[in-house]
């Protein structure tokens, strides 16, 4: 507590040294030296006079108007984070240990401890899961890739379109049972097709869906971002790529052999494949060389997925060393290109997942030369802040391999992805051109209307507007299909150690409206386990969810983990010490089942498992097992007396403060904030007030707590942007992303 609130009184105290104040205008700071009668200095300077503490009624806010010092934040971090996370962090490295052993039971058992303590902890609450609800349109299911990690979910070439007409709810149900029935045969494209035909359908190769936020770069090795990546896989092909079967199927390799303990992996390229230029000109062929330069540039820009190629991934030779500065020599870095048509990756160590990494960015090429002649340099002489610095700006400053260029873009309008002339399979792209439409949040029904007029191919019945429209226009029970949730998690995070009362990106957009006191408050609260057990169960997350949903959708893709208690199933039997009991889970126990058995043993009422859910199969989504506003009041009490011991005190007339920032040009924005603040309000019985901050539109909302790239600029006490997609087919691939690396999904909770 006293660590917090000596943060929040550094940075006042920059406010109170660099402001005038009192009534004189001038702060004892700034007295100069005494007068003297003569011109000569005085023999001794005057001790400096300490400053004295800022009155607690002081708007917060106003010290962001000068740079504070933040030295020593992430040593103070490191100190908040073992506190709270650390035990997630000791079984999550345990886990890590069993990465050798030829069976992962035993190591999705230490990750489903792991995650249980990363819930236990308080301060990141599951909101939902993409999906649930219903879908509309001519785009047909199970004809572009679902696997549940990697990229390659969202590449679109293999997706069959209809266009005289939406594919009725009949229609699809019978083309994804039968894709269950096909899948992994290779055979399921034609039969669609052929039955598509029998129905009267008739394909078409162009595209168009709505799209909801702008790329912020076209470098793929420089980002981590959903909205920069899913477009960028457009026009980028990977070593292998999934199919829509979800079988790995050769890209840019035609062949792939490993040695006997599965730490060397050899790719052999296809030969002729070309780079385009934007404007669709052929530029160099694509070579081993191009995976070499594209894993040095995503380690040189460490834009956050540069641990997938370390000690947090596959362990690539040398890459954990050479991201530390240890080795400078990228060439002691385990990929090499052995001839022009042959690339190498040599791993640390045995690797079971090394294939379900193959879609992320890790292993995309980029060409050195275009790279080079864009401005951009490798090692230690990489700077994206040169002005000369080109690559990836915009589309026209990429060279393209995949199966589309970017025909244009008009911000927050649309993208334009038209055939890419060079592409090595333009005979297997179906869709000739692919178009996305800016989505406005101001408007609930607006991708319906265009879908309905034909504007947009497919949307989502997401909203209970949209359904009731649907429904209202006799189109509902025909054509609605029921969407399946996804993979990506999201997440809404508080935040434990705010330094920050207005956007960094623009300060005069989300300024605070918190006194001193406040902010001391809130900041010491957030220290205690009990607090933060309140304030998550406390969160009505179905009323939250309805404001789009609706509801009678609220709970359809409302997620209760982190990773999909589903993801993956023990082969074999395990045998773990939970709570000083020795518990054994059988083969076959899914990974929520053991997450769930985690947290009953550490006492926090929450569920993240239902066994009798999806037929008795067991699900970890489509209910609510946090909000317990009961439950909550009790830990809050708790929380007041351990507070009230350490000399932090509060009320209901002087309760704790928390900030929730929205955009406010956005009414399902403003809808879901004074949800979280009537609920929270409600379970905490008036000691706890909610303050909603407007920060005017979507833009302004994620430059407090979304944009950020570090903790110390979060400018909020929650956030509920953020989502995490798996890069593999192992927990890891979500767990590593709260791990103690500056700029990781960790800074939503103010740290690191």
């Amino acid at each position: 507590m006293k660590r917090f609130i000596a943060i929040i009184i550094s940075v006042l105290l920059v406010f109170q040294l660099a402001a005038c104040g009192g009534p004189g205008g001038t702060t004892e700071a700034e007295s100069t030296e005494p007068v003297t009668t003569t011109a000569e200095a005085p023999e001794t300077t005057p001790a400096p006079t300490e400053p004295t503490e800022p009155p607690e009624d002081l708007d917060v806010s106003a010290a962001e108007n000068w740079q504070y010092d933040i030295s020593g934040y992430f040593e103070e971090s490191k100190k908040i984070y073992d506190e709270i996370f650390g035990e997630y962090l000791k079984y999550y490295g345990m886990a890590r240990e069993k990465v050798k052993s030829e069976d992962l039971s035993e190591r999705w058992v230490l990750e489903a401890i792991a995650e249980a303590k990363l819930l236990n902890a308080g301060v990141m609450l599951p909101t939902a899961t993409l999906g649930g609800g219903y879908v509309i349109g001519r785009a047909v299911p199970k004809t572009a890739p679902t696997v549940l990690w990697g990229n390659d979910s969202s590449r679109l070439h293999s997706l069959m379109v209809v266009n005289n007409d939406f594919l009725t709810r009949a229609d699809s149900d019978a083309i994804c049972a039968k894709w269950a029935e096909l899948k992994g045969t290779g055979t399921f494209a034609e039969w669609a097709e052929d039955y598509l035909t029998e129905q009267g359908y008739i394909l078409q190769d162009t595209y168009t869906v709505s799209y909801a936020e702008d790329p912020q770069t076209w470098d793929p090795m420089n980002t981590y971002r959903s909205a920069d990546i899913d477009a960028i896989v457009m026009t980028l092909d990977g070593l292998m790529e999934y199919d829509i079967e979800n079988v790995q199927q050769p890209a840019l390799a035609v062949s792939v052999e490993a040695n006997a303990n599965n730490t060397v992996f050899t790719f052999k390229l296809r030969e002729g494949v070309m780079w385009s230029t934007s404007s669709g000109e052929e530029y160099a062929e694509v070579t081993a060389d191009d995976f070499v330069a594209g894993l040095q540039h995503l380690l040189d820009a460490g834009a956050g997925l540069e641990g997938l190629a370390g000690d947090d991934g596959v362990k690539i030779k040398g890459a954990a060393a050479y991201l530390r500065g240890e080795v400078t020599d990228f060439k002691k870095v385990g990929v090499m290109a052995v001839d022009p048509h042959t690339v190498r990756y040599t791993l640390e160590e045995s690797c079971p997942w090394f294939g379900t990494l193959l879609g992320s960015t890790l292993f995309f090429p980029m060409n050195r030369a275009y790279y080079e002649s864009q401005g951009g340099k490798f090692g230690a002489a990489f700077d994206p802040a040169d002005p000369e610095y080109l690559y990836g700006k915009d589309p026209e400053h990429i060279v393209y391999c995949g199966p589309y260029l970017v025909g244009s873009l008009t911000e927050k309008d649309s993208i334009v992805f038209r055939e890419n002339p060079n592409y090595w399979n333009k005979d297997n792209v179906r869709l000739k051109t692919v178009t996305w439409r800016f989505r406005d949040s101001s408007d609930e029904l607006k991708d319906y209307g265009m879908t309905k007029a034909g504007e947009l191919d497919s949307c989502s019945l997401s909203t209970a507007a949209a359904v009731a429209e649907a429904v209202t226009d006799g189109l509902f029970d025909k054509y609605a299909c029921p969407a399946g949730t996804d993979a990506p998690s999201c997440m809404a995070f508080f935040n434990v150690m705010r330094n920050r009362y207005a956007n960094l990106n623009d300060p005069a957009v989300g300024v605070s409206a918190k006194t001193v006191r406040q902010a001391r408050v809130y900041n010491a609260f957030m220290q205690n386990i009990h607090f933060r057990h309140a304030l998550v169960t406390a969160v009505d997350r179905g009323s939250y969810n309805a404001v789009i949903e609706g509801e009678e959708l609220k709970l359809d893709n409302l997620r209760n983990g982190y990773v999909p208690g589903s993801f993956v199933q023990l082969t074999k039997d395990v045998t773990v010490v939970i709570d000083g009991k020795s518990v054994t889970f059988p083969a076959g126990t899914y990974y929520g089942e053991i997450v769930q058995a985690q947290l009953d043993a550490d006492g926090f009422k929450i569920t993240v498992w239902d066994p009798k859910a999806q037929g008795g199969l067991g699900s970890g989504d489509g209910f609510d097992g946090w909000y317990d506003p009961d439950y909550a009041f009790n830990e809050f009490r708790i929380a007041l007396d351990e507070m009230k011991a350490q000399g932090v005190e509060i009320s209901s007339d002087d309760p704790i403060v928390i900030e929730i920032p929205y955009a406010g040009n956005s009414p399902l924005h403003e809808g879901r904030a004074n949800v979280l603040k009537q609920s929270i309000e409600k379970a905490l019985r008036g000691y706890v007030k909610v303050v909603l901050n407007d920060c005017g539109d979507s833009r302004g909302w994620r430059n407090a707590g979304y944009y950020p790239e570090f903790g110390y600029d979060m400018n909020t006490d929650f956030m509920d942007a953020f989502a995490r997609s798996p890069y593999y087919g192992d927990p890891a691939a979500y767990l590593s992303a709260m791990l103690p690396v500056p700029g990781g999904m960790v800074r939503a909770c103010g740290i690191y």
